[in-house]
């Protein structure tokens, strides 16, 4: 149920991908600290029900079918935000693929692929959002990068890692441009380690034996489990809220400690 007191109440926020795994996690507990969410995807339909399941939770959502690769999908995303509540203060730019192709084999048109959902879409967020937020005096923008914006992951991850490294760095530029030109608007990264979502089960479910392939993954996080997606809409919330006013340009490892070994 939406809280009135909450820690993002008054606010309005459209996070991309929120359909399912680490975006829906963090649509529904934004809407769970008072926040009004939009619900973006390119999957219309998934879309809706998250904003009907937050709406009966007493919450207040809206859906909006988004390409994150298209300019004019996140034009019109960010007025449907506007025009259904006023204002746009929080944006969480998380749709994400991930490749699978070996540095080798993978085709450009599969790398172009990655880069233009992973990169370009959240530029194109930044870009979009800031200007919305422009208009109502500041906001916050939360960039979900991965560990694989920090460290390479061999194994059919050079593309993701690609990306996600691009997805660390814009981060920290658009942070120093918009405090520059003292927009009042934060831009700062998340970066999951393996997380228990739709996206790493398809993953796991590549590999010869997903059992195995599960267990080595579990045995490298030094703090013994998976992540969890509330673990991530905990960090978003956090950077989304008045809480961490002073913190702009930084990256926020919700890895289990798989980072820091």
């Amino acid at each position: 149920m939406a809280n009135d007191m909450g820690r993002v109440a008054g606010k309005v926020a459209l996070v991309s991908g929120a359909a399912s795994g680490l975006g829906k996690a963090t649509a529904e507990r934004l809407a769970q600290e008072g926040a009004a969410v939009v619900i973006a995807d390119i999957r219309a339909e998934p879309a809706q029900a998250v904003a009907d399941g937050i709406r009966r939770a007493g919450g207040r959502a809206a859906a909006c079918k988004l390409d994150v690769t298209q300019d004019e999908d996140w034009q019109a995303a960010v007025a449907d935000a506007e025009r259904a509540f006023g204002k746009l203060d929080i944006v969480v730019n998380n749709a994400g693929i991930a490749d699978g192709g070996w540095i080798h084999k993978i085709s450009l048109e599969d790398w172009r692929r990655v880069m233009a959902v992973n990169l370009d879409g959240v530029f194109l967020g930044v870009k979009h959002g800031a200007e919305a937020m422009k208009r109502c005096g500041g906001g916050s923008i939360v960039n979900i990068s991965s560990v694989a914006g920090l460290v390479g992951i061999a194994e059919g991850s050079s593309a993701y890692c690609a990306s996600k490294g691009g997805v660390t760095l814009l981060t920290r530029a658009a942070a120093l441009e918009l405090a520059l030109l003292k927009t009042n608007i934060r831009v700062n990264s998340v970066h999951p380690g393996f997380m228990q979502t739709p996206m790493l089960e398809g993953i796991i479910g590549l590999s010869r034996d997903p059992d195995a392939a599960r267990a080595a993954m579990v045995k490298g996080e030094p703090i013994g489990r998976l992540g969890e997606a509330r673990d991530i809409a905990n960090a978003v919330l956090y950077l989304a809220s008045d809480e961490a006013a002073f913190v702009t340009g930084t990256q926020l490892v919700v890895d289990g400690g798989f980072y820091a070994k």
